[in-house]
């Protein structure tokens, strides 16, 4: 059921279910696994998926009967717009180890931290 599901939301969105294992970070070979052996996905790799196509964990198991709706603040796949800097960023890691990545998005944060600290700090 979760791979039917799955397939699904991948086919509306016009890619390869391997593709979307892909950008989720997820090794492409688990696909297979869903595909052929039933497997599903667990704790961290499910959140990712269900937050990728913007639906619940809840419906990609099946136990939910509908998408849930998008809220106002929440972008749709379609909605969501790259700059320059952003393709660049994804280019250069797409090839970087998890925990690369990782320490990476604590240098993003750290540097979001930073600023956010120097603009309250300007406005006083």
């Amino acid at each position: 059921m979760f791979y039917d599901i799955f397939s699904n939301l991948c086919q509306k969105r016009g890619i390869k279910p391997s593709r979307a294992a892909e950008e989720c970070g997820i090794n492409k070979s688990n696909v297979s696994n869903w595909k052929n052996n039933g497997y599903i996905p667990r704790g961290e790799a499910l959140g990712k998926l269900a937050t990728y196509f913007g639906v619940s964990v809840d419906y990609l198991l099946g136990n939910e009967q509908k998408e849930k709706a998008p809220s106002q603040n929440e972008k749709k796949p379609e909605d969501i717009t790259f700059d320059d800097f952003s393709y660049a960023l994804l280019d250069e890691t797409k090839e970087l180890t998890k925990e690369n990545k990782d320490k990476l998005l604590e240098m993003a944060k750290f540097f979001k931290q930073q600023q956010d600290k120097e603009n309250h700090n300007s406005q006083d």
